[in-house]
């Protein structure tokens, strides 16, 4: 073959390999939030059982998916999720106050006829990334000092079901966007706060599910929710 040829050639083979590799890492992410609509999605409020036309807890405001903290309740996917990486980046609209993402949710209003089943990763204002243990379980180091004593622990009504995060200090100011990481991989549930690790569990009772969102007393805007597989992606990818 000529050489310059050669080099053509070459040069031509490489181009299509970067382009196959970028087409395949963008097709990794998928994002739950259309910016439009709650497609994909489903609210479960208990108040609107004999209400109906109790305002709505979850609206869409800017191309922002927005929790307007009451009536209480849960936005819910339709799907379910296993092995997977989250990233949610959110904002109080407002006041500071509590919210949460909640994983593996499966049976709806198994905790006070109002929380499904599920972990939840606390996104309450100075608290982020704690976990609540909603009628699931999950293990982390120093459970004594970040679960308190342990005939107290329990995932029901009444038990000790909060285990605190390993730093209070990563989120940002209030009205400033926060990142927040959730992996999900087998029994295990990693969390970041604004790049900084937040918690670590391991031995959780659910390992797939679906993820929601709390209405839980205070506004908060959504403007990223978005989720990737974390069997298609290589070493290299790793967060």
């Amino acid at each position: 073959m000529h050489r310059c040829s050669r080099a053509f050639f070459i040069l031509f083979a490489l181009l299509c390999s970067f382009g196959l590799g970028t087409s395949k890492q963008a097709a990794r992410a998928e994002t739950l939030f259309n910016g439009t609509d709650l497609s994909g999605w489903h609210v479960d409020v208990p108040e609107q059982d004999n209400a109906p036309d109790v305002p709505p807890s979850f609206i869409v405001r800017n191309e922002m998916l927005v929790s307007l903290g009451t009536p209480r309740g849960h936005l819910i996917t339709d799907a379910s999720h296993q092995n997977y990486r989250l990233v949610v980046q959110y904002r109080f609209a407002g006041k500071p106050g509590n919210c949460g993402v909640l994983v593996h949710a499966s049976t709806p209003r198994s905790l006070y006829k109002m929380f499904p089943k599920s972990i939840e990763v606390q996104m309450n204002h100075e608290h982020a990334g704690d976990f609540w243990c909603i009628v699931q379980d999950i293990t982390v180091p120093d459970m004594v000092k970040r679960r308190g004593p342990k005939e107290n622990w329990g995932i029901t009504e009444g038990k000790g079901r909060r285990i605190l995060n390993l730093t209070d200090g990563s989120e940002k100011p209030l009205g400033q966007w926060n990142e927040m990481v959730i992996e999900c991989l087998g029994d295990e549930v990693k969390v970041w706060v604004n790049g900084d690790f937040v918690n670590h569990g391991t031995h959780c009772t659910a390992s797939k599910g679906q993820i929601a969102i709390q209405a839980e007393g205070a506004e908060v805007e959504f403007r990223k929710l978005e989720i990737e597989s974390i069997e298609k992606l290589s070493d290299d990818d790793a967060f």
